[in-house]
């Protein structure tokens, strides 16, 4: 708590959170931040080789606030991060994992920009219509993905009515060809 005080996260603290002398060996780093009371500034450049990224249960106003230096980064997650919005997530552009669950995103056009990504979590998010799964098929080398806890595995969109013979992963597979795992399922068996 104290630590992060101070207005953004300098090669100090990060030195003392990673608890190492050398930031060019920190690989992995897990913080929970709040980014309302404290900004992160462009804390990447201090970090060159991280590679795996851990703010779950952060408060974050938006992934603009990871600042624009994480382009080598290949793990992130931001579950329970209170977030809306991807704006920003472009800047992370060698991601392969994402995991994104529990948040109120809705919109998925920003992952287009993913080129890597392999595995992505959505799970407990608000996507409501299952026209947004098109974006995720410009990630030509998705395999995984959960979306379970979201309004599409119930209904097509927020108007529909349910339909009993409404099968979201026939749906999802259909708009994603080259998905392998939908759910922690074969994205076969739908």
């Amino acid at each position: 708590g104290e630590l992060l005080m101070d207005e953004h996260l300098s090669p100090r603290k990060l030195q003392i959170l990673a608890g190492v002398d050398d930031l060019q060996r920190v690989k992995t780093l897990e913080m929970r931040v709040d980014t309302r009371e404290i900004s992160l500034g462009n804390f990447g450049v201090h970090l060159p080789n991280l590679r795996e990224l851990k703010l779950n249960n952060s408060l974050l106003a938006s992934v603009r606030d990871l600042g624009t230096s994480l382009s080598h980064l290949r793990v992130l997650w931001m579950a329970r991060c209170g977030l809306s919005d991807l704006d920003g997530i472009s800047s992370c552009s060698s991601l392969k994992e994402l995991y994104i669950a529990y948040n109120n995103i809705s919109d998925l056009s920003q992952l287009t920009w993913l080129d890597h990504l392999e595995v992505l979590d959505l799970e407990g998010n608000n996507i409501e219509d299952i026209n947004q799964m098109q974006y995720l098929r410009l990630c030509c080398k998705l395999s995984h993905l959960t979306v379970e806890g979201n309004l599409i595995c119930l209904k097509p969109n927020a108007e529909s009515e349910e339909e009993p013979d409404y099968n979201y992963r026939a749906e999802v597979k259909k708009l994603i060809p080259h998905l392998k795992y939908l759910d922690r399922i074969p994205a076969s068996q739908t």
